[in-house]
């Protein structure tokens, strides 16, 4: 087994997707704008999208990807077929991390080894994630950028098929299903359907894939590949993930989108076919209170006065570096809780009076650096205000909000006022407010909410939109 420490860089990063970050998340929240959330009568379980360029499959995918808005989990498991090299079995990434432009995701360790070691079908390994070709495997690869804008955090089980013999497929399905019981976990099989043929029969091929995945057959979808009478190069996958969650309570599943590439490219003499689907379970629960993609939200614990000292030090030393042109680089402090990664606010004054406030709601930095970038966006970058003047420097008071992770509200009466920052999201706007703002204008619970909608760009009554996702938080503020 490889090192542990192993990280797994984007391999198709500017070619199958942007590589650019913001273009990236753009591209993305346009096709989840442009399509609805469905009535599914559970809670997903498992996922079936595409991974082509996102230019010819990514609306279809986000059909999918659609339906875990709002949702959490603290693991998901990818699986995908290996286009570049084979190898027996189903490899499970041994790594600690796979990367995209949103980011890296931390590999669940422990989950990870506890389905590596349970069948000799699967196995923790490398194979097919790392090297064996130039380009480097894309399947699994694409799935990630999508989910991450999705869920926010969540860890990583990362598995490719190398083969997807009937028996690999039904091994990799009795494991995910042992190792996942009563886990809060979501599967995503990865998967193109029918390669190159005209558009008339690559829709018969892909007709009779469709109707094995929505009769939730695993068996029917593995005759029909057997047959030729359909086609997936990501089969092994979508069976092994039916057989798993029909194993963990899934009880229905919906197709939610379906294409062709001659739909983007207006070719229609030799397309791919892209099909996405959606399962769930009428009997899951999981606790209400969920941090986005996370673990159940623990109480945080609070920065000593030294600590904040050292970030209030950092955050003026790094705006005075800049405006002196100067290079500026901190070497990673010794504290635990400094280096942990955290969201965090800056905001500069000058007497009352804002001069920018510009914050990370996502904690995917270590918290120093957080607040060393958000220093620089609040002087610079806030489009409110003019950059900073070296003039005003030795004028500025700097506050520094470290937030809590993100808790969805299911009832607004659990919002506290004076405790709690709040965050709406709704189609692409979103507009967060720092628990501060609500005491300094001694605002009320619903008064709080119709400001933070109209900070969102929103009507002010949106909130009480259901598909609105409404998260509150804490904040250490110093």
């Amino acid at each position: 087994m490889k090192d542990i420490g192993e990280k797994r860089r984007p391999a198709v990063a500017g070619t199958f997707y942007p590589g650019e970050p913001s273009q990236l998340a753009k591209m993305i929240a346009e096709f989840l704008a442009g399509t609805d959330k469905q009535p599914l009568g559970g809670r997903p379980l498992a996922v079936i999208a595409p991974h082509a360029g996102y230019m010819y499959s990514g609306k279809t995918a986000a059909t999918a990807y659609k339906q875990l808005v709002g949702e959490s989990y603290d693991t998901v498991v990818v699986i995908s077929p290996s286009h570049t090299v084979f190898f027996q079995g189903a490899s499970v990434f041994n790594g600690r991390a796979y990367e995209t432009p949103l980011g890296e995701i931390e590999i669940d360790t422990v989950l990870s080894k506890k389905i590596g070691t349970i069948n000799p079908h699967v196995y923790l390994s490398n194979k097919g994630h790392t090297g064996g070709s130039v380009r480097g495997e894309h399947a699994l690869e694409v799935q990630l950028p999508l989910l991450q804008q999705v869920l926010g955090r969540f860890k990583l089980v990362a598995v490719v098929m190398g083969e997807q013999e009937e028996s690999v497929c039904r091994a990799l399905g009795e494991v995910l299903a042992s190792a996942l019981a009563g886990q809060n976990a979501l599967i995503v099989a990865s998967t193109d359907l029918s390669h190159f043929y005209g558009e008339k029969e690559a829709r018969e091929l892909d007709g009779n894939m469709r109707r094995a995945i929505e009769e939730y057959n695993p068996e029917k979808l593995l005759n029909v590949l057997a047959s030729g009478k359909g086609e997936a190069c990501g089969g092994g996958p979508v069976v092994a993930a039916l057989v798993a969650a029909r194993k963990l309570g899934g009880d229905r599943i919906k197709v939610t989108g379906y294409s062709t590439s001659g739909e983007a490219t207006g070719d229609f003499s030799e397309v791919v076919g892209y099909l996405a689907a959606v399962v769930t379970s009428s009997k899951v629960v999981v606790p209400r209170e969920k941090t986005i993609g996370s673990r159940p939200a623990k109480k945080s614990k609070r920065l000593t006065d030294d600590e904040k000292k050292y970030l209030l030090e950092l955050a003026r030393r790094t705006i005075a570096a800049r405006l002196k042109n100067k290079p500026f680089d901190e070497a990673p402090p010794e504290s635990r809780l400094l280096n942990e990664k955290r969201g965090a606010f800056v905001t500069l004054k000058i007497g009352d009076e804002l001069r920018g406030c510009i914050g990370l709601i996502r904690a995917a930095k270590p918290l120093y650096e957080a607040v060393m970038d958000m220093a620089l966006a609040a002087a610079f970058d806030d489009p409110r205000f003019d950059s900073l003047d070296i003039d005003e420097l030795d004028k500025i008071d700097v506050e520094i909000s470290v937030l809590s992770p993100l808790m969805r509200v299911h009832d607004i009466e659990d919002i506290r006022v004076g405790r709690d920052g709040l965050l709406i999201r709704l189609d692409l706007h979103s507009g967060l407010l720092l628990p501060q703002v609500a005491t300094e204008h001694d605002w009320d619970e619903i008064t709080f909410l119709e400001q933070t909608c109209l900070k969102a760009n929103l009507p002010k009554n949106s909130y009480k939109d259901k598909t609105a996702e409404i998260y509150r938080f804490t904040a250490d503020v110093f």
